[in-house]
């Protein structure tokens, strides 16, 4: 396992993170268990999790393990998230003062804890000035109720919007986001990558497998079946099969994500994750696994570092297609400057 500091923080994180969105829906509480267990063998410091994840269940089942195993507290960095409730509605949705203090005080209990190192804004909240949220995150630091504060999911102008907030205020920094990338999905990369290499953040992608897809598992034409994600649901969230299948794309980059593996002896999920891992301004990549064989596997990504040569076939093999202007070439060159 490889180490990295926490964004432009002191803090120092494994390279690989376990995400546990699957615990207690995919994954029981043994197996659960038996992750974060295998997780911290192999060097794992790093958790995330979040108030929805099965309801809540996710960050009992942490708690319990936590609670269950010595010393187990001191040994990782935790972090969750606010912002969505299950219920959907009122004041339990939202990132307003009333809603993240019933949210982090939820979380602090499920988890059995009196501190969360990392607490992230799940999404953007159009009806809550980003204001109102952002002083909530420096009270709860003040508070002790939280270490350090990160966001997820938003777009280019809301962190930078947010990042200057904080300068300006005197508030606690934004010190990391949580977006989706991966060889398939790397529009963040048309301003939220530049945001966080000028403002310090660390990334934190999250579906570095892009649903499976990065595995190989799937078939050209042939529709998934059987106990995986898109085999129980074809059409599930943003790795819908039908729109990926269609794309010429898609199958570009898992040939190329195949022919580095084979060259490598490894498997494609590590190739993936090896990819993203040694990209501009991440600081760990979030693993999600159903089973310890599935933990194991993406684990053998850590210390895997691709060549040169390797990197160049996947980022050509996935370069994102884009108009001329703002993102391609014509509107990039009106923004460049050369000495």
């Amino acid at each position: 396992m490889e180490y990295r500091t926490l964004g432009n923080t002191g803090t120092i994180v494994s390279t690989l993170c376990l995400g546990t969105m699957t615990f207690g829906s995919e994954s029981d509480e043994a197996v659960s268990h038996a992750q974060l267990d295998r997780f911290v063998e192999q060097g794992g410091t790093f958790i995330d999790t979040a108030n929805v994840y099965s309801g809540g269940v996710s960050e009992e089942i942490i708690g319990r393990w936590l609670a269950a195993r010595p010393g187990a507290r001191e040994q990782v960095v935790l972090a969750t998230k606010g912002r969505f409730h299950r219920d959907g509605k009122g004041n339990e949705l939202g990132l307003s003062r009333l809603s993240l203090t019933r949210a982090l005080d939820a979380s602090l209990r499920r988890l059995g804890v009196e501190t969360i190192d990392l607490y992230q804004a799940h999404a953007w909240d159009p009806l809550t000035p980003i204001e109102e949220a952002l002083r909530f995150f420096d009270d709860a630091v003040r508070a002790g109720k939280i270490h350090y504060v990160g966001v997820s999911n938003f777009i280019g102008w809301q962190l930078q919007k947010a990042a200057l907030l904080t300068q300006h205020l005197g508030l606690a920094p934004i010190v990391t986001l949580q977006p989706q990338y991966n060889l398939l999905q790397r529009s963040i990369e048309l301003e939220l990558t530049e945001v966080c290499q000028n403002e310090g953040i660390g990334i934190l992608p999250w579906s570095p497998l892009a649903g499976g897809w990065l595995t190989g598992k799937y078939q050209r034409d042939s529709v998934p079946t059987g106990a995986t994600r898109l085999g129980e649901n074809p059409e599930r969230g943003m790795e819908g099969y039908a729109r990926r299948n269609a794309e010429e794309r898609t199958w570009r980059v898992i040939d190329a994500v195949r022919k580095v593996a084979d060259g490598r002896g490894v498997s494609m999920a590590q190739v993936a994750l090896a990819w993203l891992a040694d990209r501009p301004a991440v600081t760990s990549v979030i693993l999600g696994a159903r089973t310890i064989d599935q933990l194991d596997d993406n684990l053998g990504a850590a210390g895997l570092h691709l060549s040169a040569e390797e990197t160049a076939l996947l980022t050509e093999a996935s370069e994102l297609i884009v108009d001329d202007y703002p993102y391609g070439k014509p509107g990039v060159n009106q923004r460049d400057r050369k000495l």
